[in-house]
């Protein structure tokens, strides 16, 4: 194989973006083969934009099993992920998910579990910001263990704004019944990736969801969580759709230092000693310990989601390396399944989650969306029927 042959299911806005990166020739060891989509200003932006040779279905599951594919980049919404992987595993194709890895940990488990059957498939999940070279920088640090262990986190995460337009676009969006929860669900997946990629997943939860705090939906569009780490480490998590201009500031306090990412740049103050160490020995009642602000050193790259891409290609054809494997994606999911059953339980909860519980609560959200209104452009079920549109 000289190329991967690649499907894209869904061919809304990340999925067409994908498409039209890959056929300008951003991916060089992959080509759009095939495009799947119900909607059919879809099919027919795909008609129009994409290559002639690129075959078009309406179905996904007739994409394949039409033969035409090695693998598949799933873009629906995210009820279907899981769906479609384990389709695509039954069919001998190589798999890359966008984000997240479905709406609750047991569809993700159902998924891990297929891929595992199929070890000879790659599985991979878009955690594009896993390239960022910051990010890759605090894990580093964090990961060596030279400035000791994580004793607070806290990371604001308030510019993902969207406006009532937005939320009206499509059918689907900010229900309980067809998207499966808000901003924690569609926005925030790849920044609890990174918060557990880099500093591990807490233990326990406590979490306000407040739905339809800033528009007119019925999901989360504003949260708060605290968090605790195994090691006794706390951390706050705060995210909404409704400030502006908002904030982007991700902190991660260590024994021997403090690391600050904002505006995509990373401060990193080192002690002169452990603060631990500091606490007890120190003389003065008031006095902080020395350190100063060091400069850090980057490789500068951040190639998004072409670098999934690439890295994809380069584990089909030569065995290399992929950015996030897909079998990841459960843990970010679990942290935002762990908020919202916190929220709706009202107390704290322990990770791993009551798994069965989160669905029956999940469940009852579910129903109450559908009895809202008679009019619902797809059923969704566990198993599920795939949408077209992403975020």
């Amino acid at each position: 194989m000289e190329k991967v042959r690649l499907g894209i299911i869904g061919i809304g806005n990340m999925g067409s973006s994908h498409a039209s990166r890959i056929t300008a020739g951003n991916v060089p060891g992959m080509e759009v083969a095939a495009v799947a989509d119900r909607r059919e200003s879809r099919r027919l932006w795909a008609k129009e934009n994409l290559p002639e040779n690129v075959r078009i279905f309406e179905e996904g599951s007739e994409l394949i099993a039409s033969g035409t594919c090695d693998a598949v980049l799933i873009a629906t919404p995210h009820y279907q992920h899981p769906v479609l992987a384990k389709d695509a595993f039954e069919h001998g194709l190589h798999v890359m998910c966008e984000k997240p890895a479905g709406v609750y940990t047991k569809q993700a488990r159902e998924m891990n579990e297929a891929a595992a059957a199929h070890p000879e498939l790659v599985f991979g999940m878009m955690f594009n910001q896993r390239t960022n070279h910051v990010y890759r920088k605090m894990k580093e640090i964090v990961d060596g263990g030279e400035y000791g262990a994580i004793k607070r986190v806290n990371w604001i995460i308030t510019d993902w704004y969207r406006t009532q337009a937005y939320y009206n676009s499509g059918g689907w969006r900010a229900t309980w019944e067809g998207e499966g929860g808000g901003v924690l669900l569609n926005q925030c997946p790849h920044n609890l990736d990174l918060l557990q990629w880099i500093c591990g997943l807490p233990v326990k939860v406590q979490a306000f969801c407040h739905n339809g705090k800033w528009h007119d939906i019925e999901v989360e569009d504003d949260v708060t969580a605290y968090l605790e780490f195994e090691n006794g480490a706390t951390g706050v998590f705060v995210t909404t759709t409704g400030d502006a201009p908002g904030t982007n500031r991700f902190e991660i306090t260590l024994e021997r230092a403090k690391l600050v990412c904002e505006h995509n740049e990373l401060s990193f103050y080192v002690l002169d000693q452990s603060e631990r160490a500091y606490c007890y020995s120190a003389t003065e009642g008031f006095k902080k310990p020395d350190g100063k602000f060091v400069t850090l050193e980057t490789d500068g790259e951040n190639p998004q989601h072409d670098g999934v891409l690439r890295a994809f290609a380069g584990r089909i054809l030569n065995g290399t390396p992929l950015v996030a494997g897909g079998e990841e994606g459960i843990r970010g999911l679990m942290l935002s399944n762990a908020m919202h059953l916190s929220s709706w339980l009202g107390h704290p909860v322990t990770l791993p989650i009551d798994e069965d519980l989160f669905l029956e609560k999940l469940n009852e959200h579910r129903a109450a969306s559908k009895a809202k209104t008679d009019v619902v452009e797809t059923t969704f079920s566990t198993e599920g029927s795939y949408g077209s549109e992403k975020k």
